[in-house]
C-alpha cells in the first residue's frame, strides 16, 4: 500500500492570467513545472482538442508528496461550460484566507472558519482558516456521484482506498490512501453527473501489482460504474500505474 497515492486533480482554464493570480496570489501555491505541447494529447489529457496546448503543474510542494493541480490551456479556448461534477477543493491556510481578503478576492464565510472562494472559471474552493499544516495543505477533493454504493465499491474494493467517513444524511464518503495525504469524498447528487465541457479528472499512483481484479487494462484510464454510460467523454477519474 505504501506506493499508492493520490497525485492530482486536472482543471482545464480559460484565463491563464487571472487563473495564475489567484492560485499563487490568493491559495500561496507556486508553478512547479510548465509544459507546452504542439498537438492534441491522443490520451485525450488536455481534452477533445487537437491544437496547441500547455499544462501547468502548481501546488504547495513538490509532486512526489504533495497533491497538486494540473492546470490545462488550450490555446484559442476562453471558456469552458461548468458540469456538476467537480464539487470543490478544501484546503487548510488561514493565510489563504488572509490573502483573498487583502485582494479584495469574493470571499464568503459557510461555517465558522471554512470561508468559499471560486476560481476564475467558477471552479469552487473551501479555505479552512487555520494555520497551514507543514504537511500537504490541500485536504480533500470533492467529486459528483451518481450512485454512492456503487462509487464506493469502486473506489473501496477494487482501487483499495480507505473509507475514513461515511455520512448517511449528506450521502458522502470520504476515502484515502494515507492519513497525511489528500482525501477523496464522494457525494450523491441524486442525478446524473453532468461533465461539461470543463471536465476535471483525479490522478492516483497504483502499483500495477497491487490492484485487485485482474480486469483492469494498465494501459487505459478506469473510471467508477456510474460514469461509464459517458463514453463520449474522458473518465472523471485516471489510476496511474507503476
Amino acid at each position: 500500500m505504501g506506493g499508492r497515492r493520490a497525485l492530482h486533480y486536472v482543471l482545464k482554464i480559460g484565463d491563464r492570467g487571472q487563473t495564475a493570480r489567484f492560485f499563487r496570489d490568493v491559495l500561496g501555491m507556486k508553478v512547479l513545472r510548465h509544459e507546452e505541447f504542439e498537438e492534441g494529447c491522443k490520451a485525450t489529457c488536455n481534452g477533445p482538442y487537437d491544437g496547441k496546448w500547455s499544462k501547468t503543474m502548481i501546488g504547495y510542494g513538490s509532486e512526489d508528496n504533495h497533491f497538486v493541480v494540473e492546470l490545462t490551456y488550450n490555446y484559442g479556448i476562453g471558456e469552458y461550460q461548468l458540469g456538476n461534477d467537480f464539487l470543490g477543493l478544501t484546503l487548510q491556510s488561514s493565510q489563504a484566507v488572509a490573502n483573498a481578503k487583502q485582494l479584495n478576492w469574493p470571499l464568503s464565510e459557510v461555517t465558522p472558519e471554512m470561508f468559499e472562494t471560486e476560481a476564475p472559471g467558477g471552479y469552487k474552493f473551501y479555505l479552512e482558516d487555520k494555520a497551514q499544516p507543514s504537511t500537504d495543505p490541500v485536504q480533500k477533493v470533492t467529486i459528483a456521484v451518481s450512485d454512492i454504493k456503487k462509487s464506493t465499491a469502486y473506489w473501496h474494493d477494487l482501487l483499495g482506498l480507505k473509507i475514513y467517513h461515511e455520512d448517511e444524511s449528506k450521502k458522502s464518503v470520504l476515502l484515502g490512501y494515507g492519513d497525511n495525504q489528500c482525501k477523496l469524498e464522494l457525494r450523491d447528487i441524486g442525478g446524473p453527473v453532468d461533465h461539461g465541457t470543463a471536465f476535471g479528472r483525479i490522478a492516483f499512483a497504483c502499483p500495477k501489482d497491487e490492484v485487485g481484479g485482474s480486469d483492469v487494462d494498465t494501459q487505459k484510464k478506469t473510471s467508477p460504474p456510474a460514469d461509464k454510460r459517458r463514453e463520449k467523454t474522458p473518465d472523471s477519474c485516471v489510476c496511474r500505474f507503476r
